[in-house]
């Protein structure tokens, strides 16, 4: 969920509120500021090529970017999922990158998945989870979305492993706009009904991602946010 939730939404001031600071957010005056700008970058460059691209793209030929970049992903989910000592997890995707790299073509035909293959999700976030590491505060960080200060580190692990990290600045740029374009097109009719009904979409996505990562990391505990102390 990194980059499209803050391409999404944005926030509503750059100050922070009561809400955010018993709510544990001690960098809320920041995020909301960078969740804004986030917005903006949606609203004036994202969405708009991202519509071009609907309109423009026949669905099968999204259906296959779309794969292209959920086979890309099964990478990192491997490598994490070694590191957590999931060995049937890893055998299982594997297994998928191996047979939709070949048969699907570089991975732009999902055959693994009928093929009763699961898809799982692991991040290097979820791997420090897995070893105790606790989230720490939110983040919002630019472009890239919401986040915390443990899962902010994948960003950096996932650049080590992703093949197109080691490719010309060109291609590592238009890999990368691609898959921002394909998932907020996949996004659109969500994020307009979420921007009609969050009064606050700065604390709504807030609370949407740490619940989301906590439930991911196996952590059954209260959804709210850890209580770092009032701002100064």
């Amino acid at each position: 969920m990194p980059l499209l939730a803050a391409l999404l939404l944005g926030g509503l001031s750059g100050c922070a509120s009561v809400s955010d600071q018993q709510a544990g957010d001690p960098l809320a005056r920041v995020n909301r500021v960078v969740f804004s700008f986030n917005e903006n970058a949606d609203h004036y460059v994202v969405k708009p090529v991202a519509t071009a691209y609907t309109h423009t793209v026949p669905s099968p030929a999204r259906t296959a970017v779309r794969n292209f970049f959920s086979n890309l992903g099964d990478i990192g989910n491997v490598a994490n999922e070694i590191l957590q000592l999931k060995g049937t997890a890893a055998t299982q995707d594997i297994m998928r990158l191996a047979f939709n790299s070949t048969f699907g073509l570089g991975g732009l035909i999902d055959w693994a998945t009928p093929a009763g293959l699961p898809k799982h999700h692991e991040d290097f976030g979820l791997t420090l989870a897995h070893y105790g590491v606790p989230m720490g505060p939110y983040l919002m960080l630019p472009l890239l979305g919401p986040s915390s200060v443990r899962d902010s580190t994948d960003f950096a692990v996932e650049s080590l492993i992703n093949p197109f990290s080691y490719a010309s600045t060109v291609t590592q740029l238009s890999v990368d706009a691609t898959r921002v374009v394909s998932k907020r097109a996949d996004l659109m009719a969500a994020s307009d009904l979420l921007s009609a009904a969050a009064i606050d979409r700065y604390a709504f996505v807030r609370s949407l991602y740490m619940a989301n990562r906590k439930n991911e990391s196996g952590d059954n505990g209260e959804t709210d946010l850890p209580n770092y102390g009032n701002p100064q």
